[in-house]
């Protein structure tokens, strides 16, 4: 059994045990989150699509821990009128594993 879920502004198809990195979200190593906008859930039958999300439906998920993501570097440059400018940037993200997929 598989599942959309929405999160960050983003949807993954998730499955029980599947490990993903998604946007940071709160709680420690270890802590148990739920996803409660699930838009789909298929697997075995027919598919539930939610319009546009499925009520009573819900995923939980470990958190694995809380890191950041490689720096991303903005550099630009203007020729000849000795003008540079570089930022770097590394955006936060949490490493869950998916535990239980529960339908409506």
């Amino acid at each position: 059994m598989y599942a959309v879920i929405k999160t960050g502004g983003k949807q993954y198809r998730v499955a029980t045990e599947d490990v993903l990195t998604i946007e940071k979200i709160a709680g420690d190593a270890g802590s148990t989150v739920e996803f409660t906008e699930v838009l789909m859930l298929a697997g075995s039958g027919e598919p539930k699509i939610g319009k546009p999300m499925i009520s009573g439906a819900k995923v939980t998920a470990e958190v694995v821990e809380q890191g950041r993501a490689p720096k991303v570097i903005a550099f630009k440059k203007r020729r000849r009128k000795n003008s540079r400018r570089k930022r770097g940037h590394r955006q936060e993200q949490t490493t869950v594993r998916i535990k239980e997929i529960i339908g409506a």
